[in-house]
């Protein structure tokens, strides 16, 4: 390995470091500092993720994508949210397998209420040593970080073991 890609290589460990450990901090405090009368950390996460799509509705499948929880989990807590009248479930007319969850209107004003709250949460953590043009600047490098790590990511997948049908 060449002396220059090690040094990319340990400048990419030392940013990935800085950002896990930073993330991992302003976390706790965002989890510490919630105002969750009404729903958790996690149901927040499921109602901001619908709040930000067209009609305020997804698969469960594309809802899973977006969220840092298991399939499982996030049945669960839709469900959780379901009884509550926060989300209701409805047959996906495109695949009888599917599921959309929608967000309801009182689950739009649950969310509004706590995610006024939550931004200024947000804004005094993240903002706290940072600047408006390092702020903005941020916010550009996560996303470059971002569409790259997707693009990057099929390629580090293991290939699907197809099974041999000539022996089988």
């Amino acid at each position: 390995m060449s002396e220059s890609r090690r040094n990319d290589r340990a400048a990419a460990v030392a940013a990935w470091e800085a950002l896990f450990r930073a993330q991992v901090t302003v976390m706790r405090n965002l989890n510490a500092d919630f105002p969750g009368g009404e729903i958790s950390f996690n149901e927040y996460d499921v109602c901001f993720n619908l709040s930000t799509q067209p009609g305020r509705r997804c698969r469960m499948r594309e809802l899973t994508g977006h969220l840092l929880l298991t399939q499982p989990s996030v049945s669960r807590l839709v469900e959780r949210l379901a009884s509550r009248g926060i989300v209701e479930k409805q047959p996906d007319p495109t695949d009888a397998r599917g599921v959309i969850v929608a967000l309801t209107a009182h689950g739009f004003d649950v969310y509004r209420q706590v995610a006024v709250q939550h931004a200024s949460t947000i804004a005094e953590q993240v903002g706290a040593g940072l600047d408006d043009a390092e702020l903005r600047t941020l916010a550009e490098l996560c996303t470059k970080l971002r569409v790259a790590a997707a693009s990057t990511t099929s390629h580090h997948r293991p290939a699907p073991v197809v099974p041999d049908t000539a022996t089988a």
